[in-house]
């Protein structure tokens, strides 16, 4: 297998910067809107072939260091009774939002290997195909983005109704964010049962917090489902989410084995104020990928430069790669990373 990234994660040396990035197999690929135009969204999480042949396509388009399985982060909410849908143009939608202590004590018990058997079988697909050639990432999201999710019936920009339920009854939202610690953490244990090399947990809105409320809404229960999966498994984990530089010092100690950075702070700022006791992942603008071609090699260069040849940084975007990115621009991307030679720091 090529182990880069799982070397990487574990602070190993390796012959060269290891490169996935977030959102690899998406709409910027022609392939990925052929199989669109014949599935709804959800059709293609579901339906475990399709998945696969999604999951596949970056892998077999670029010299990419791991695939990422095909899925979603809400899907898994199903099992807990939540009503989900995708709408054209609106995106997710929650048709029976938890907002009450009733609503969360109505949340059902599920078993993921039930409940998203669809992905669980996908992965066992993919991994049929891949036949060991590169490591396979499964992924979740974090008990306070899908509460989030859960709480305001789809995306915000303001989290009125999730922090106004964090301060104004706060033993519902543990009791809530409970009962999503125990499903995330089933949820990635079975992704590894079922063939994921390593995972990626993804708190895409957890940057909306203040440390402060970060440190006691969120935290506990981050660590808490690190540490269940960790018990479980011996997979590298990943945390990402998004403007949580001011959280620094509260996610080096949080048990992954990686933590992800956006593209908002310096790769070597945001590594130092970890304080270099874990690998880092990240973290190109996304929209460089939309720049001329000289432009986003002067910026991957600059982070590569930053990361110094330490061992444990693994190179990726700073979130999803956006539609419209130019697929010649990806494989350039992937090749220079893996070409470009800096000298070790000291």
């Amino acid at each position: 297998m090529n182990d880069r990234i799982l070397r990487a994660a574990r602070r190993q040396p390796v012959d060269r910067t290891p490169i996935w990035l977030m959102r690899q197999a998406g709409r910027y690929m022609s392939v990925y809107r052929a199989v669109r135009e014949r599935y709804g969204f959800l059709q293609m999480v579901k339906i475990p072939e399709v998945a696969a042949e999604v999951t596949l396509q970056p892998a077999q388009a670029f010299d990419i260091d791991a695939a990422i399985i095909f899925a979603d982060i809400l899907p898994p909410l199903e099992g807990l009774g939540i009503d989900l849908t995708f709408e054209k143009g609106e995106g997710p939608v929650i048709h029976n939002p938890v907002r009450s202590p009733a609503d969360i004590a109505a949340l059902k018990q599920c078993d993921p290997r039930e409940t998203t058997a669809y992905t669980l079988d996908a992965i066992r697909i993919v991994q049929r195909e891949l036949n060991g050639r590169i490591p396979l990432f499964g992924f979740s999201g974090a008990p306070f983005t899908l509460a989030s999710y859960a709480i305001e019936g789809g995306g915000s920009r303001e989290y009125r109704r999730t922090k106004q339920l964090m301060y104004r009854d706060p033993q519902s939202w543990h009791a809530l964010m409970e009962k999503l610690n125990t499903l995330v953490s089933d949820y990635l244990i079975a992704q590894v049962e079922a063939g994921c090399d390593i995972v990626q947990i993804f708190d895409s809105w957890a940057g909306a917090l203040s440390p402060n409320d970060f440190a006691e809404y969120v935290l506990p229960h981050v660590k808490t489902v690190i540490a269940t999966v960790r018990a479980a498994t011996d997979v590298p984990i990943i945390f990402f989410g998004t403007e949580m530089f001011g959280m620094s010092s509260m996610l080096s100690d949080v048990g992954a084995d990686v933590i992800g950075l956006d593209w908002r702070v310096q790769l070597d700022e945001g590594w130092a104020a970890l304080g270099h006791k874990v690998a880092v992942q990240g973290n190109l603008d996304p929209m460089t990928l939309h720049a001329p071609w000289p432009e986003i090699e002067r910026r991957a260069a600059d982070i590569l430069r930053r990361a110094g040849g330490r061992p444990g940084h693994i190179f990726n975007v700073g979130h999803g790669i956006l539609t419209e990115t130019p697929e010649e621009n990806v494989g350039r991307l992937v090749d220079f990373v893996h070409n470009f030679v800096v000298e070790p720091a000291q």
